[in-house]
Formats: C-alpha cells, structure tokens, sequence
C-alpha cells in the first residue's frame, strides 16, 4: 500500500471535478465575484441545513467569522471572553482582533471539551459571550452550559469550526448558542479550496449587524453605519461550496462509518475520547491519546502513515499570548491533553484498508 497521508483532498476533487469547473465557469462568465448571487444562494442553502430560522452570514474565513460574530455580540475593549486553550489559535486571535481578553476555562479528560462545572469560577462582571470549541466535530453540551452561566446576561459564540454535521439532542450545531461561526477551510467536513467562513444566527438583528460589519459596516446606503471590515466571502468559493453541500450527508455518513472502523480495531493503549452525552459527532478529526506520542508518530511515519496533532501546544504557552499571565500548570488537564492527543488518517474517500492498516501499525508502535 503506498502512503497514507493524513488527507487528501484530490480524490474528492477528481469526483466533483467537472460540476467545480462549471461553477467557476460560471462566476467568471458572470463578471460578478465579490458578494453576488453566489453568496446569497450559499447563505441560503447552509442556513436552510441548519434550521429554518437560522439566518447566515457568509464571510472570508473561520477566523473572521468569530470575530464578526463577536463584536455583534457587543465584544469589545474591557469585556472578556471565556473559551479553551486546547483549540486553534484563530479561536483566540478572533478574540484578541476585537480587543476583548481570553479568559481561559480548563476542559474534561473525557471529551477534551470545555469543563462545565469549572465554568462558573472562569466568570466576573466583564464576560461578555462564552466561546465553546466543539473540538474535533464533538459538540459541547451548550444546554448544559447555559445552565451554568446561572441567568447571567452572557451570550454563546458556538465556534463550529470543525463541527458541520455535529448535533446535540437532534440539533445541529450551530443552532445551540446565540450565534455561531463555521470555517471552510479546505480540511474541513465543508471545505472550499481556499479560506471561506459563516457566521450564523437565528437572532434576525444579530445576522444583520453581522451582515453589516463584513463589509465596512455598511447597509446598503453610502455611509458606513458601525466600525466594521472587509471579511467578506467572495463569489467563487461560494460557488464552490454550493457543487459540495449536497453530498455533505454522504460524506458525513462515510466519515461515521470509518471511525467506527477505527474503535473496533484501535488498541487499549490508544484512549479514546468520549463523546458528549446527547451528542452526535462529526467525525472531523479521529483522535487518541498515547503515551510517548512522538515516538509514535516517528513509528508511524517509517511505516509510511502521515498522522498530525491538533495541538501540540496550549493557546496560552504560546509566547504571543504570555502577555495574559496564565502560568503553566494554569490548566493541567489541558496542558497534559496537549502532550499526548494524536490525529489520525480520516477523511471520507480514505479506503477501508488504510484503516486496517493505520490499527495494525498503531498497535505495533504502542506494543
């Protein structure tokens, strides 16, 4: 078996290659590329997926999506802003862009999702909105969260970014908190070819001010109404999302179906991470914990599989973020979680094969 790579985006591609083409065709025949017809469809489609009240809001990454999100929500300078440091650094930089402060919540050793009952003492007079990651498609119970803000007027940025098709009680995510962001980035459940994002809402006025601040603050009219930014989504990658929303379902039912695969052969020794009571999980990334996982992946890549960490190092070790005072220790399951989660081979055209093998090979290297 040649290499194993932990994704690969081109057999997707050589399948939707001509349907691709002609929307690309189609945007430049139009002469239309930024903030078209395109982007209202896929506006429209997504949020049709999700609920029939969500209202969404296409912007031009993950990250800006969050932080559009944010400043609607009324983020800004003197306000804090709860989340993980287990998470991708856009979590927080979207947080920092809007000038609020992270204040970081310690997650569960089961899920490696933010720890409800350590919630409450990460709160003060200045939390503004609670950012929960639902980290690697296993969505946080945001019922359960709310319960715990305890009445308080702090509003629920659900950051969905590795989440399309996760669900919660039959929900999906994305419909759980007062406003959501998603990211397409060409990795995801979703990926565009290229940076692309979406900040949803089933609050009418929220998607509105969103709307606006993507786009310099304006509202159709000639003066800018609120500080806003250029974070728009353009044409084409819209395009290229619409050609790839409907096989969406197949994707994640594939994607269900190899993880499954990987529990029943994965060894003891290779932990694996519960999922959220009530929730369903969209299989974006399938990860372990192991022991001596450097090693591991060196045993790993010699027998030609590619295996990656999301992440190796918690937001708040990283020298941009020192400036906050979370000392190391801070967070000690987040920070032992960090040394020891392991990505593995996962992505809907992955034969079932190069699961068999990525278990045998596993076990070997853990023996």
């Amino acid at each position: 078996m040649s290499r194993i790579e932990i994704f690969d985006l081109r057999p997707q591609l050589e399948e939707l290659r001509a349907d691709v083409m002609a929307a690309v065709e189609r945007v430049l025949a139009s002469g239309r590329v930024i903030l078209g017809p395109e982007v209202e469809r896929f506006e429209q489609e997504f949020a049709a997926a999700l609920s029939p009240d969500t209202r969404c809001v296409g912007v031009a990454s993950g990250t800006a999506a969050l932080a559009v999100a944010l400043r609607a929500l009324g983020a800004g300078p003197g306000d804090e802003v709860v989340t993980v440091a287990n998470t991708a650094v856009p979590t927080v930089s979207a947080i920092r862009e809007v000038g609020a402060t992270p204040i970081f919540c310690d997650v569960s050793s089961e899920t490696a999702l933010l720890d409800v009952d350590k919630l409450p003492a990460c709160l003060t007079a200045r939390t503004r909105v609670v950012v929960p990651v639902h980290l690697y498609g296993n969505p946080v119970d945001v019922d359960v969260l709310r319960e715990a803000l305890g009445g308080r007027a702090i509003a629920v940025l659900e950051d969905c970014a590795q989440a399309h098709g996760a669900r919660l009680r039959g929900r999906p995510a994305g419909t759980l908190g007062d406003a959501a962001a998603f990211s397409f980035y060409p990795t995801k459940n979703l990926g565009a070819y290229g940076d692309a994002g979406m900040c949803a809402s089933r609050d009418p006025q929220l998607a509105a001010a969103m709307r606006s601040l993507r786009s310099y603050g304006f509202e159709g009219g000639p003066e800018a109404r609120r500080e806003g930014w250029n974070a728009r989504l353009d044409e084409l990658q819209a395009a290229i999302l619409r050609v790839k929303l409907p096989h969406l379902g197949r994707w994640l039912a594939r994607r269900a179906a190899l993880a499954e695969r990987y529990q029943a052969q994965l060894p003891q020794a290779a932990r694996r991470l519960a999922t959220t009571p009530g929730g369903e999980h969209a299989r974006h990334l399938l990860v372990v914990r192991v022991l001596d996982r450097d090693a591991v992946r060196a045993a790993l890549d010699a027998r030609g599989i590619g295996t990656a960490v999301h992440y190796p190092v918690p937001v708040h070790r990283m020298p941009a973020y020192h400036f906050l005072g979370a000392r190391a220790g801070s967070l000690p399951v987040s920070e032992r979680l960090c040394e020891e989660v392991l990505t593995l081979p996962l992505y809907p055209e992955l034969p079932e094969a190069a699961v068999d093998a990525v278990c045998a090979a596993l076990a070997d290297a853990l023996a």
